[in-house]
């Protein structure tokens, strides 16, 4: 749809993940949260793109509002699903309402060595068990999982995926190199771009909301629940989340 509307879209992979590599074997394989913020604006250093409306869920929603919050002249909107994602590691130790945390049962499994095992050798099948809980009325098939299951096989997912768990929740340090960004994080900054925000109404992981607990981390901000749908929008509903980002980009170029 976005690129029939003359959008250039780019839908890269994580670090850690499909085709991606690290250029030098002793590069740390951080998966916090400052690594893939800053991930996104060196892609688009290296692709020569001035400013972009950016989007995503989950990992790559938290990369959109990382790189949205530190590099707002680099962005020209913001999609983000379940709302403002950067993390606030200082209050990590503190428990989420009973129901919240079972569904989080993966984030404590990663913290120990059986979870760096289990998920090296049964990355798939755990995959495959948190897609339908995250969004049980979503009736995928093989083909759709295994497109994007493809992408576990990288030689630094168990690496990246488990630096990311352990650092959100106080169980492991970041890395050096950004250590400046981290602090910057840390006070939870505000996103300043024109943003929408989107809830899947059955989502299983993260309850949808009508967006009033996180609408002051925005400046401009529309919040939206989607019907029938999941935790990974991008997939159950592309036509909604692509007009998202098209109300965005279309503005964007209105004002240009």
């Amino acid at each position: 749809m976005l690129a029939a509307l003359g959008c250039r879209v780019i839908v890269p992979h994580l670090r850690g993940h499909g085709t991606t590599r690290f250029l030098d074997s002793t590069t740390p394989r951080s998966g916090q949260q400052a690594s893939i913020g800053a991930d996104v604006i060196a892609l688009m250093d290296a692709l020569k793109i001035r400013r972009a409306v950016l989007a995503g869920y989950d990992w790559g929603g938290r990369a959109a509002c990382v790189a949205a919050a530190l590099w707002p002249e680099r962005c020209a909107g913001l999609v983000s699903v379940n709302s403002y994602l950067i993390q606030d590691i200082a209050k990590a130790g503190f428990p989420a309402p009973a129901k919240v945390e079972a569904a989080f049962w993966y984030q404590f499994y990663f913290l120990t060595e059986r979870g760096r095992a289990g998920l090296t050798a049964n990355r798939r099948d755990i995959a495959r068990i948190m897609w339908a809980r995250n969004s049980p009325t979503w009736q995928f098939d093989d083909a759709t999982f295994e497109r994007s299951a493809i992408a576990f096989d990288n030689p630094d997912f168990v690496d990246v995926t488990l630096h990311s768990y352990r650092h959100r929740l106080g169980h492991a340090d970041g890395y050096s190199q950004y250590a400046e960004l981290e602090k910057r994080l840390a006070t939870l900054p505000l996103v300043t771009v024109p943003t929408i925000t989107l809830d899947g109404a059955n989502d299983g992981v993260v309850p949808a909301t009508d967006g009033k607990s996180t609408a002051a981390k925005f400046t401009e901000r529309e919040h939206r629940v989607l019907a029938n749908v999941g935790h990974n929008p991008p997939q159950e509903d592309p036509a909604a989340f692509a007009a998202a980002v098209w109300k965005l980009a279309s503005r964007n170029e209105t004002r240009s």
